[in-house]
């Protein structure tokens, strides 16, 4: 993680661009899957926000345009692409609701422990691999299921596959959030005042 003094405050860099386009594909996502139910397009949209994830935080590096609104941005499409998947697939009875309420649960327990970071000095969650790989396999798994939402052998396929990578990617996400709360209550133990990264 770059130390703070790498981080500058610019708005209009190339991996900001991007991210800014991945948030504005989240309701063209939501209005294609549970509208027209275009699941083609919506499947695109979803193929071109994991491409621009990639490339966002490439370019952030390879360009030195880190930023901290980047920083704040990249985490925060991650988690509104999953709330609007999960949410779309379950109106869509894709997926069961308890999948859809598992996810923004442990976000919503996690957000719950940044307040008593930020009393402490700490600007947010620490980050982890464990997070990253968890909405890795996430990402994966729900245009898998929405592929699987139809009959024949490549729906069927998608359908195994899909389920594989959600099971994975629900165990590491809330495997995950209990490291990260672990490693908050280290953080808190300790005595002085330092900045964390942004992931969770």
């Amino acid at each position: 993680m770059p130390d703070a003094s790498t981080r500058s405050t610019r708005v209009w860099t190339v991996p900001n661009l991007l991210s800014l386009a991945r948030l504005l594909g989240v309701p063209l996502f939501l209005w294609l899957v549970l509208g027209p139910q275009a699941d083609g397009w919506a499947l695109v949209v979803l193929m071109a926000s994991g491409i621009t994830d990639f490339l966002d935080g490439y370019l952030a590096r390879r360009l030195d345009q880190r930023s901290r609104l980047g920083e704040v941005l990249d985490p925060v499409a991650d988690r509104l692409y999953i709330l609007a998947v999960v949410v779309g697939l379950a109106l869509r009875d894709i997926i069961p609701w308890w999948v859809a309420l598992l996810l923004p649960l442990r976000d919503l327990l996690l957000w719950g422990l940044v307040p008593f970071l930020r009393r402490r000095g700490y600007s947010a969650l620490p980050v982890h691999f464990l997070g990253k790989a968890a909405t890795f396999n996430l990402l994966y798994a729900f245009p898998l299921l929405l592929l699987g939402d139809g009959s024949g052998v490549v729906a069927t396929l998608a359908q195994v596959f899909g389920w594989a990578f959600a099971i994975w990617g629900i165990g590491l996400y809330w495997w995950a959030g209990i490291l990260y709360a672990w490693q908050v209550q280290r953080l808190l133990s300790e005595p002085g005042r330092r900045t964390v990264g942004t992931d969770a």
